[in-house]
């Protein structure tokens, strides 16, 4: 299961220097939905080396708004404490995310 991010909780999450995956998502969006299993999976396959999780934007706006997420779904990847220039949006296969995950850990 995909970790929960909160306006509390991503600024630590972050600063924790792991390598971190951000889904940003809503309820009423249908290609988030679709991907809302892939991201979970992935979350398990990767749980002992990327902290994989969601941000729901209806929900939650701070984070969104201070790394200017305009559309749904968006993955942002973080590193060392810090956004790196990874970052995807739109709908996604599983095997792009990984692709992603893969470079994301080769920084």
């Amino acid at each position: 299961m995909a970790f929960q991010f909160t306006d509390q909780n991503i600024e630590e999450t972050i600063a924790t220097g792991k390598p971190v995956v951000v889904d940003f998502w809503a309820t009423w969006c249908g290609p988030c939905m679709a991907l809302a299993p892939i991201i979970d999976e992935l979350a398990e396959q990767y749980k002992d080396q990327v902290i994989i999780g969601k941000y729901n934007c209806d929900e939650e706006t701070d984070f969104a708004t201070e790394n200017r997420i305009m559309g749904l779904p968006t993955l942002l990847f973080f590193k060392d404490g810090k956004a790196t220039k990874i970052r995807l949006s739109g709908s996604q296969t599983r095997a792009k995310i990984e692709e992603k995950i893969q470079e994301l850990l080769s920084l």
